[in-house]
């Protein structure tokens, strides 16, 4: 005789999905932070990939948004090793540096904005994932 599986209160199932939450932020934080790296040294060794957009309200110049991006992705790749050792920092740290990230990329819409707009899909889905943590204690 085989017992109904309870919909709420399943403490393994709902442990595991939020691990795998946590995992897929993890996962998205450090290839974010990969790709983030490599955005922000081509800005900054000047690379042609980049276009200008001349009067754009908030102008800053490329080698300083490559920086940016640099020192964010340098952060989002410690947070995601965090992550993936379950430090708790890490999840705090992780969506901060996914919000700062967010909003780098809509400020940096004018110079590659295909890139910027899967980018900011990239920190919302982070965002979700570490936001979306229930403890197995909570069911």
């Amino acid at each position: 005789m085989t017992t109904p599986t309870p919909t709420r209160g399943n403490g393994a199932h709902e442990g595991r999905l939020a691990a795998g939450a946590v995992v897929f932020a993890a996962v998205l934080l450090l290839v974010g932070g990969v790709l983030g790296v490599l955005e922000g040294a081509s800005a900054v060794s000047k690379d042609k990939v980049y276009v200008a957009t001349p009067h754009y309200v908030y102008q800053f110049s490329l080698t300083g948004w490559g920086w940016v991006h640099i020192v964010l992705g340098i952060l989002a790749i410690l947070a995601g090793v965090g992550l993936l050792a379950d430090q708790t920092w890490a999840r705090w740290a992780g969506i901060g540096i996914a919000g700062l990230s967010l909003i780098a990329q809509f400020l940096w819409l004018p110079y590659y904005p295909f890139w910027s707009v899967v980018m900011m899909a990239v920190d919302v889905f982070v965002i979700w994932g570490l936001t979306s943590h229930r403890r197995v204690s909570d069911f």
